[in-house]
């Protein structure tokens, strides 16, 4: 079955296994070496299924922005309207009198949401911002939209 453990080893210098059991203890109880490498793993795929062309992905774009800076907002509010299918939701915090912050969430294709992400960011008046994104997870281990469902479920 594809669920089923495979046991392997790894060989290391002493120190960096050191290091390495001080992650796992930080993780908490239910962590153990192994959970924290299928984590790594999980992570490293999913890093890389993020540079693939048409891999679906989500996103969080966080902005900052001086809302008194000419017409930002009006730009920023047509780019997420002509991006309204890949913008799941906004968050708009204002952080005093002048500057803003703006959480956006992204989902769809990885070249789109980064080049959204790089318009938004591009925007004159945003002062700095900082796209992440992770894969949907739904290629992450090669199986179907209800099958992972169900792995991480049994997590």
């Amino acid at each position: 079955m594809a669920n089923d453990l495979v046991r392997f080893s790894v060989a290391m210098p002493e120190s960096l296994l050191m290091r390495f059991d001080a992650l796992v203890a930080k993780r908490g109880l239910a962590k153990n070496r192994s959970e924290v490498v299928r984590d790594l793993v999980r992570d490293a795929i999913a890093e890389d299924d993020c540079q693939i062309p048409g891999e679906e992905v989500m996103g969080t774009l966080t902005i900052m922005f001086n809302h008194h800076s000419g017409d930002v907002r009006e730009k920023l509010d047509a780019i997420q309207h002509d991006y309204f299918e890949q913008i799941i939701t906004t968050t708009h915090v204002h952080v005093d009198a002048h500057v803003c912050m703006e959480v956006i969430i992204l989902r769809g294709d990885a070249s789109v949401v980064k080049d959204v992400a790089n318009m938004i960011l591009g925007t004159k008046g945003v002062t700095h911002g900082n796209l992440t994104i992770t894969s949907t997870g739904v290629n992450l281990l090669g199986l179907s939209s209800a099958d992972f469902a169900e792995t991480l479920t049994r997590r």
